[in-house]
């Protein structure tokens, strides 16, 4: 693999950072040529575009190189994405500066043309990775339009938040190389977890554990305004179900084995008051269910506007999703529903976990 250099401008000095994009794939022929398609029209576009083959049985290496990739295969290879990513970063990494900066980014993912100007922008001496802001592809049905309501909340959260990165999503996120090294280095150190190299291989969501990983180090974590991507929705229950439990499980999980500290007191606060909003609605529904069991259901105004305030509330946020999801989101019902599933998959990753039941990594 060429060495990276920094690129020069016509005066001799440094103009841009060199940046190497990584998109590590398993049998993703569909997906993968919009994916490349996409690095090629960012306003800065990377330097080189690497896909990292992942036991592919399909078309994903030809049709990776047809579209100028370059291919790397990862060799004997069972942690599936975290492996191949460590194999890969533990042969290009040689290649690259401190300065220089690595792209990590799914296959089912489409960077917005702005992303990688704007997370280089973001990228100062406190910022050890810029992650995107993902937004739901469209199709799939009720199911679909239900996600990307989701995804539009959370894209709401993270600008009122000043958009600090809780999750360095694994749809797209820009690293330091530097950075990178200093994570292999902790956790060779036994300062954090999760193996001897750049990702946890005891984690089901390595991004996830990377975020903590990084903030750790003491980086901040952002996602600025124009880092953008769009990403694939699941198209049915069960491979909603595996892929949620996957987060909802490894966020758990992560959090248990970093334990209590500055970094993780936030995460782990928001999963208590996650615990407390399943109970509440179980009793929610449970007194809602007694009072019509008795046939004397009592409507006050104040209740009533509690009520609208409520549906307002849904529909107010999810304007970024269009029209047509926010009045999907003003029936409430559809979306107690898919709170409701929420719901379960978090006490299901808590049985889980207190069973120490064995978490399996399932296609979605």
């Amino acid at each position: 693999m060429p060495r990276v250099r920094t690129r020069v401008s016509r005066d001799g000095t440094a103009a841009a950072p060199h940046v190497l994009a990584l998109i590590p794939a398993h049998n993703e022929a569909e997906r993968i040529a919009a994916a490349i398609a996409a690095l090629h029209r960012q306003e800065l576009p990377p330097h080189q575009v690497v896909v990292v083959a992942d036991n592919c049985a399909d078309g994903t290496v030809e049709i990776a190189r047809a579209n100028g990739a370059t291919v790397i295969a990862s060799r004997d290879n069972r942690h599936k994405k975290a492996g191949a990513l460590n194999q890969a970063l533990g042969r290009l990494l040689a290649g690259l500066d401190d300065t220089d900066l690595v792209l990590v980014q799914d296959a089912d993912t489409v960077l917005r043309p702005s992303f990688l100007a704007g997370a280089i922008a973001a990228m100062d001496h406190s910022v050890g990775a810029v992650g995107g802001i993902f937004y739901g592809e469209q199709g799939g049905g009720l199911l679909g339009a239900l996600q990307r309501i989701e995804f539009h909340r959370y894209a709401r959260e993270i600008a009122r938040r000043d958009y600090r990165a809780d999750v360095l999503t694994g749809t797209a996120t820009l690293f330091r190389a530097r950075t990178l090294r200093e994570v292999r280095r902790a956790r060779r150190a036994g300062l954090i977890g999760g193996g001897t190299s750049y990702y946890s291989l005891a984690s089901l969501t390595e991004d996830d554990e990377i975020t903590k990983a990084v903030r750790t180090l003491g980086y901040r974590t952002v996602s600025p305004p124009g880092c953008g991507v769009v990403t694939e929705v699941m198209t049915s229950l069960p491979k909603l179900w595996h892929q949620r439990l996957r987060w909802q499980r490894g966020a758990l999980e992560n959090l248990r084995d970093y334990g209590w500290t500055r970094v993780t007191a936030p995460y782990i606060v928001r999963q208590t008051f996650m615990g407390l909003s399943v109970l509440f609605l179980a009793l929610y529904l449970l007194f809602t269910g007694w009072m019509l069991a008795r046939g004397k259901p009592e409507f006050t105004p104040f209740w009533i506007a509690v009520g609208l305030v409520f549906a307002a509330e849904k529909v107010v946020t999810a304007h970024g999703a269009g029209w047509k999801s926010q009045l999907l989101a003003g029936t409430l019902a559809v979306e107690l529903a898919y709170d409701m599933f929420q719901h379960a998959v978090y006490l299901r990753s808590l049985w889980d976990m207190a069973r120490r039941g064995e978490e399996h990594w399932r296609a979605t």
